[in-house]
């Protein structure tokens, strides 16, 4: 059973980096066909696509966050990180990491954690 779960801040002021971290037990973030995933889901909002770090450590980001986005991995931690840069309350969202399957989606999500950024 592959678990995660996300960890960081609740709570930020603008223009400050939001640094969040995921721990990943009963998987390996290394493994062929495998993503490790950030989603989030702003209040009242649908899922949005931030970006994901391969088994080899290539990384994608959407292209509308690119900028401001920076995904990493620990693999002696089995952790991978999201950093987002220059905030704004636009950014406040609950922020999930997942396991997505080359082909076949999303198959793990952690539980969320709720990042509110407000002065």
């Amino acid at each position: 059973q592959v678990r995660l779960q996300e960890s960081g801040p609740g709570l930020v002021k603008p223009s400050q980096t939001v640094s969040l971290t995921c721990t990943v037990s009963g998987g390996s973030i290394t493994s062929n066909g495998y993503y490790w995933t950030w989603i989030r889901q702003p209040p009242g909002k649908g899922l949005e696509w931030i970006g994901n770090i391969g088994p080899s450590g290539s990384i994608d980001h959407s292209p509308s966050l690119k900028s401001r986005a920076s995904i990493s991995r620990d693999t002696s931690k089995k952790q991978f990180s999201l950093q987002l840069f220059s905030v704004t309350p636009e950014d406040t969202a609950v922020y999930y990491c997942a396991r997505d399957r080359a082909f076949g989606g999303v198959d793990y999500w952690g539980e969320g954690t709720l990042v509110t950024v407000s002065s």
